[in-house]
């Protein structure tokens, strides 16, 4: 579980940094963005065969901060329509 948290900060810091502009979302988002986006490469990843959904290989890391820069710019948007 710590992993997890760990490597969904990782991946959702990875996703800001992608992303251009300047995001206003804190560090929990952040986090959870990037939980969901590792979440979602898992599944990718074993949906292709290279691993399983708590297992990010190469792929499943590439999938992972993919989705996770399409979940930063929907909350970016999300959060300007404010």
């Amino acid at each position: 579980m710590l992993g997890l948290l760990f490597i969904g900060l990782v991946i959702g810091a990875l996703a800001r940094l992608i992303k251009p502009g300047r995001q206003k979302l804190s560090i929990w988002m952040t986090l959870v963005l990037g939980v969901v986006g590792a979440l979602i490469g898992g599944f990718l990843a074993s949906l292709l065969g290279t691993g399983n959904i708590f297992e990010l290989d190469f792929l499943g890391f590439v999938f992972a901060v993919v989705a996770a820069v399409l979940l930063v710019g929907v909350a970016e948007g999300a959060s300007a329509r404010k």
